[in-house]
């Protein structure tokens, strides 16, 4: 009998155990593969590339990029302050599927699809072999290791090498065709000086449309790419957690829907994750107003903006958002997911049901909760 899914949470995260890359990499690339790391005096941070890069201006060795405050990743039910759990000691069903599975059937959850924790960082890896293989090396522990118990339950979101369109391109066919994945993440933030809109990026999103591969655009925490709001609001953690990543969604709600590669590409299916979703029915009215003007209108598109949201666009919303009652059905609950982003310190505990007591009816209420996900992911 075929599953029955009703509860869908469309973003939750994994924790990666801290030797995946040296496990699944190219032997070539195992001694400066990404890893988690405890120093001597207990110290962690996730190396992203090697331990130390020569400056060939000075010909000083310096110590490459290293990110810490791990604990964030899986505080989710810690009770304390995030900063004081160690990485490792993170909720067990980030690293455990079926610890994981145990939690989601406590909070009635019938299918979880699962970014990445460390993996945010990796858009910054210089060396687009090196890149291409570490984007591998997740892909293949994701589908073949976390979520291959359940697979009907546990659904991964296949990392892509974006430094490179080509390796991008193939790694997609990859994860889809070997590994069966439905869906793909890119963060929105640019690649270099590569914006999402650039027609560069335009065989990417025709490979998705040909394999049916839905495209997440993630964001994450700092990982060195350039973030929208960051040189503004760098006093406060909570100010600059909530601007930036709007800010950077907002850009590339734009860059996905206004400067045309989903009017380019009507069967992509795009969705704006982790950032809320309340801002987008604003912002889809400013976008239709610019294109109603003829006199100001020079932007190329065929379709209304808000007609290409509805027709090929998601946007996830938070549990605790009040506007959803408001806007679900101005939107379109089948333009709408949730996610509990389980389970990161910032995640959301009993996340379906506090949708469910939000007062939403019922037909809008079963939509939201799994029919956009079903739609967005090809989940049938």
């Amino acid at each position: 009998m075929a599953r029955k899914y009703e509860v869908i949470d469309a973003d939750g995260h994994i924790l990666e155990p801290p030797d995946l890359w040296e496990r699944h990499i190219e032997p070539r690339y195992r001694n400066i593969c990404p890893k988690f790391i405890i120093d001597g005096d207990g110290t962690e941070y996730f190396r992203l590339e090697g331990d130390y890069a020569i400056d060939l201006g000075t010909n000083e060795k310096k110590v490459k990029r290293k990110f810490g405050g791990l604990g964030t990743f899986g505080a989710r039910d810690s009770g304390i302050d995030s900063l004081e759990v160690g990485y490792l000691a993170g909720t067990k069903g980030g690293f455990d599927p079926h610890a994981r599975i145990v939690d989601m059937d406590r909070e009635g959850i019938d299918a979880a699809f699962l970014y990445p924790s460390l993996g945010l960082f990796v858009g910054t890896i210089e060396d687009h072999d090196f890149a291409a293989a570490s984007a591998r090396a997740y892909n293949r522990w994701l589908a073949l290791e976390y979520c291959a118990p359940y697979a009907d339950r546990l659904f991964g979101i296949a990392m892509l090498p974006m430094q490179s369109i080509p390796h991008a391109v193939q790694e997609l066919r990859y994860a889809v065709e070997q590994l069966g994945y439905r869906a793909a993440f890119v963060r929105p933030n640019p690649y270099g000086d590569r914006l999402l809109h650039s027609r560069d990026y335009d065989p990417l999103w025709q490979a998705a449309s040909d394999l049916n591969c839905a495209i997440g655009i993630h964001s994450g925490a700092k990982s060195g790419q350039p973030e929208l709001g960051a040189e503004r609001f760098n006093h406060s953690f909570a100010i600059n957690h909530f601007a930036a990543h709007t800010f950077e969604m907002a850009a590339a709600a734009t860059s996905m829907i206004m400067c045309g590669p989903c009017d380019r590409f009507p069967k992509l299916r795009v969705g704006f994750m982790e950032a809320g979703g309340g801002w987008m029915a604003g912002w889809l009215d400013r976008m239709d107003r610019h294109f109603d003007d003829k006199g100001m209108n020079d932007t190329g598109l065929t379709t209304r903006p808000s007609d290409i949201f509805r027709r090929q666009c998601y946007i996830s919303f938070e549990p605790v958002e009040g506007s959803l009652l408001h806007l679900a059905d101005y939107l379109g609950p089948e333009n709408i997911l949730w996610a509990t982003d389980y389970p990161h310190q910032d995640g959301f505990p009993g996340a379906a049901n506090m949708i469910k007591r939000m007062g939403l009816n019922p037909d809008t209420l079963r939509k939201i909760l799994a029919e956009g996900a079903k739609h967005y992911y090809d989940l049938r």
